[in-house]
């Protein structure tokens, strides 16, 4: 290995291997990085340290858990854009969005550190409601099920990290991160900040495995919780392999913005459009819960439909490291083709195409289709790309439906000012969340976050995601004087 090579975090310290792999920008396809991928055997002790301290980690204060989160947090923030400039190479996000996700990052591991903090304080439950509990006392506990293998996915390499590394951390869980291959810079940069901390050595690791490797690690036993994020086939395909774990699977969507027949003036028709038009192109539609598809009540159809155009052609294309930039390139150019082959399918179909439609290398121009046939690929997948789609109903209940006739359930927005409507959406809508008055692409980290259907089982949001980390367990006291 060349010093060049940037090392992984096996157990705690840096280590190479025997073999390295590229990582390239997408833009301009300069060499971002060389990093060195662990043997078999690196990997075993990986997983045998955190397997062998899982108890010691378990029972370490939460003062040292959550001095170690904020020590990550206060990094990351300190070295705010070295670390977006990192990704917005490795990934091809627009450097203020890659800003923005460091700034989330922040966030996720200090509410981490305030949560381990309140973690685990037990809740008495007296049992003397029946004869037979007379003086029993019951305190329930959250305990860590084991050591958690963290599977990130390249749209979002750090943040996504985050949320699979902070949450662990504070139940006290060790943690193997495995990055991918595409963004695995800023995961490695993750456990250089983790280094610095008094974390106990084999409580973590940072491990870029190549996934044709990943199956090995998934099946091992003694990582009973597997956190993914990524697609739908990768994510069920590990979950219907491993029946007897603890799966958390954050994949796909086609986030659908309802603009609703109320939401009629020229302000609001103004601001649905831009909130559309931002967040159907941001991280370059690279986002399960981008704005795919509008469906816009006949009432404002046509006054919207121009201003969602106008405001698409108005999102800067270029340079990820520029500043002025909106949508950058896609992570490959391969992603690129894919977009742009569901794009001519659909027009091919009987799409209209009212902008957009080209592609650069990796980068996809913004795009809007509209009179989309159902049975297109494009109406029915995630795209995972800078394209909308923009369709015409009659009335609430109808757009409601339409929403729903999707195999997947991450996120919709509902642009309206009616409450009932608002509580209608909740209820109606088959979806892990419902925004109110913007697209569906809004996340608050420690809110819960997931999907129903097909895009995933389980819930992230740190206290969440701890949730998800840990069991109950009861301890009964008994001969109490209650």
């Amino acid at each position: 290995m060349t010093a060049a090579h940037t090392p992984f975090w096996l157990a705690g310290r840096q280590a190479t291997g025997d073999a390295a792999f590229d990582v390239t920008n997408s833009y301009d396809g300069r060499l971002v990085g060389t990093v060195s991928v662990p043997t078999e055997a690196q990997v075993e002790e990986a997983v045998s340290a955190a397997h062998a301290i899982r108890e010691e980690f378990a029972a370490t204060p939460a003062h040292v858990r959550a001095k170690a989160l904020n020590h990550v947090a206060d990094r990351l923030g300190e070295r705010t854009e070295e670390i977006a400039r990192l990704i917005s190479a490795e990934n091809g996000k627009p450097i203020k969005w890659a800003r923005g996700e460091v700034g989330r990052a922040v966030s996720v591991f200090r509410f981490a550190a305030e949560e381990a903090r309140r973690w685990n304080s037990g809740e008495a439950q007296r049992l003397d409601t029946d004869l037979g509990g007379t003086g029993r006392l019951a305190l329930t506990r959250r305990i860590p099920k084991g050591v958690v293998l963290g599977i990130a996915p390249f749209n979002f390499p750090l943040n996504l990290s985050a949320h699979k590394v902070a949450p662990a951390i504070a139940v006290g869980a060790p943690i193997i991160l495995k990055p991918a291959p595409a963004t695995p810079l800023s995961s490695l940069l993750l456990g250089e900040l983790l280094a610095e901390t008094d974390l106990p050595a084999g409580s973590w690791s940072v491990l870029p495995v190549p996934n044709d490797r990943m199956p090995a690690l998934v099946q091992d036993e003694r990582l009973p919780v597997i956190s993914f994020t990524g697609s739908g086939p990768v994510g069920y395909a590990i979950m219907d392999s491993v029946p007897r774990k603890h799966c958390t699977l954050e994949l796909g969507g086609n986030g659908a913005a309802v603009v609703l027949a109320d939401y009629a003036s020229e302000a609001d028709l103004d601001w649905a459009a831009s909130r559309i038009a931002t967040f159907s192109n941001y991280q370059g539609g690279q986002s399960c819960i981008s704005v795919q598809r509008v469906i816009a009540d006949a009432a404002v159809y046509d006054r919207l439909l121009p201003k969602i155009v106008a405001a698409v052609e108005a999102q800067v294309t270029g340079d990820p490291a520029d500043d002025a930039t909106d949508v950058g390139p896609l992570v490959s150019e391969d992603a690129a083709k894919r977009v742009e082959s569901w794009v001519n399918e659909a027009v091919d179909a009987g799409a209209t195409l009212r902008t957009g439609g080209k592609r650069d290398g990796a980068t996809y121009a913004p795009t809007v289709l509209t009179d989309v046939p159902a049975d297109t690929t494009i109406a029915c997948e995630e795209v995972f790309g800078p394209v909308l789609t923009v369709t015409k109903v009659d009335g609430e209940d109808a757009a409601f439906a339409a929403v729903n006739d999707s195999k997947y359930g991450l996120q919709a927005g509902v642009f309206t000012h009616d409450l009932q409507a608002a509580f209608r959406a909740h209820r109606a809508l088959e979806v892990g969340g419902v925004v109110i008055g913007d697209a569906p692409s809004y996340r608050a980290d420690q809110m819960p976050y997931g999907g129903a259907k097909q895009s995933g089982v389980g819930r992230e949001g740190v206290r969440y995601a701890m949730d998800d980390y840990t069991y109950e367990r009861v301890l009964v006291l008994t001969g109490l004087a209650l």
